[in-house]
């Protein structure tokens, strides 16, 4: 990086008013501060990321006086652990560090690369114990979960959870019906596993229905259970249908429209694919003499993501507290599942085809437990999925899905048609400020439910606008933001 591009950058922050998601500036002019340890940390178990040392936010993203570049360098060398002695953290990222001329002071550019994920989480070490771990949200390092920790420690680790005898249970607790259409169906799809099975006990086994000494598995409970949430409460489809393109928009009403889709994995998928297309709009086509309807959305892309989330989820024991969320939005569909990445996956490899199975037993069976809507099953585990989602999206001249893998939990964003993008943080922060007249960025964040960086991006354009004025400078704690005369 050169002298222009780092101007440019911290004119950009300037701009903003702070850091953002991947940079951060640090005055450390002598001496490295624990904090700086928790950005590495955070850009390690994030998106990687920049750290410039020895230029002030406070003074407006200027070079400190008296910045000791050198001896700066030297700690921050032996804080990661490449001067021969013990250093600040456990998993370490690759880095490096340039130096860069700014206004005639010489600071240090450190590029931060992301841990590869399983060499994840990164840790800070103070006094010989674990300092903590931490992720990048905004401009902010924030400590992870003990659940966001659990997961990155056990990212490919194979997981028995699925095959785990349910306590409490008995074969009363699955669906007779169900079972005796699944094995049926074992006959056509996987004969070899029913083979020398005479037994109906026996052809359950075969299945993983039940364990062999003849206990209802977690994967058979959810696959053909008569009311699995009677032993797992919280394992169930949340649909929530919102006003506008963020949650609260409604005010007191909060939701549009809410059901919570319980049942069988089966029919917690059809549900829910029904539950949000009577929310979607219907579009119509004419083929030769027939008429065609079909949702905004392609119906077999929003049953994939949904099976997809139930499927994939994690079930572990400290999981099975959290249910899948369906927010339905002006503009897009979020699916959101418990459990990040599992077994070697990526943000890059998503999309080659490949399947990765945290729960296999499972998989293996959703593939042959049919569907109550008669859709089929709503596994196949070849991997198809996602590439199918792409091309059925792009077919209807619909964005591609956004796939969003984060420590704990995946969310899949599948972008609606025919719908103008109406732009409600606006109006949010307007009321906002009617109400409590003066308000700094994060206290608009706070009572609108935007981010900060939304919070900014808007202010700036309502300031051009003339509908907002700031309190003080652009550089000044204080600075806050009220209504123009005009508007009042």
């Amino acid at each position: 990086m050169n002298e222009n591009e780092l101007a440019g950058l911290l004119e950009s922050l300037k701009r903003m008013g702070s850091d953002d998601l991947s940079v951060e500036v640090k005055e450390s002019a002598m001496t490295l501060s624990r904090d700086v340890w928790e950005t590495v940390s955070a850009f390690a178990n994030t998106a990687g990321g920049i750290i410039v040392l020895g230029v002030s936010e406070r003074a407006g993203f200027v070079p400190v006086a008296n910045f000791e570049t050198e001896k700066v360098l030297n700690q921050f060398v032996a804080g990661m652990g490449d001067a021969g002695g013990r250093g600040k953290l456990a998993n370490p990222p690759k880095y490096t560090i340039e130096r860069v001329e700014l206004q005639g002071t010489v600071v240090l550019v450190i590029t931060i690369e992301e841990l590869d994920p399983s060499s994840k989480p990164c840790y800070v070490i103070e006094r010989g114990a674990q300092g903590g771990s931490y992720k990048r949200i905004d401009d902010k390092d924030v400590p992870l979960s003990s659940t966001e920790v659990l997961a990155l420690a056990s990212y490919g680790r194979a997981t028995p959870s699925d095959r785990d005898a349910v306590p409490g249970t008995s074969v009363g607790d699955l669906d007779e019906s169900l079972v005796d259409r699944t094995i049926e169906r074992a006959y056509s799809l996987t004969p070899r596993a029913m083979r020398g099975a005479t037994d109906k006990k026996t052809k359950m086994e075969r299945l993983n229905l039940l364990d062999f000494q003849g206990n209802v598995t977690k994967a058979g409970l959810l696959a053909a259970g008569v009311y699995p949430q009677q032993f797992y409460p919280k394992l169930f489809i949340d649909v929530a249908v919102h006003a506008g393109t963020q949650k609260g928009a409604a005010g007191p009403l909060r939701f549009m429209d809410r059901t919570v889709c319980e049942g069988t994995l089966g029919e917690m998928i059809s549900d829910t694919v029904a539950a949000v297309a009577k929310n979607l709009r219907r579009t119509s086509t004419v083929q030769g003499i027939s008429r065609i309807d079909s949702l905004e959305i392609p119906e077999e892309v929003l049953r994939e993501a949904v099976a997809n989330a139930v499927i994939h989820r994690e079930y572990g024991d400290r999981f099975c507290g959290q249910s899948i969320a369906v927010d339905v939005f002006d503009d897009r569909i979020e699916v959101t599942n418990p459990g990040g990445l599992y077994g070697g996956k990526t943000r890059e490899s998503l999309f080659d085809g490949s399947s990765r199975c945290r729960n296999a037993t499972l998989v293996k069976l959703m593939s042959i437990v049919p569907l109550p809507d008669g859709a089929g099953s709503p596994a196949e585990g070849n991997g198809s999925g996602i590439p199918m989602m792409l091309d059925a999206m792009r077919a209807h001249g619909l964005a591609e899905p956004l796939f969003c893998p984060g420590f704990d939990r995946f969310k899949v964003v599948l972008y609606r048609s025919k719908i103008e993008p109406v732009d409600h943080g606006g109006d949010l922060i307007m009321t906002a400020l009617k109400r409590y007249g003066e308000l700094g960025t994060r206290e608009l964040a706070e009572r609108t439910g935007l981010t900060v960086s939304q919070v900014r991006a808007r202010v700036n354009a309502l300031i051009e606008q003339g509908e907002l004025e700031p309190t003080a400078p652009l550089t000044s704690r204080n600075r806050k933001y009220r209504l123009s005369e005009r508007v009042e």
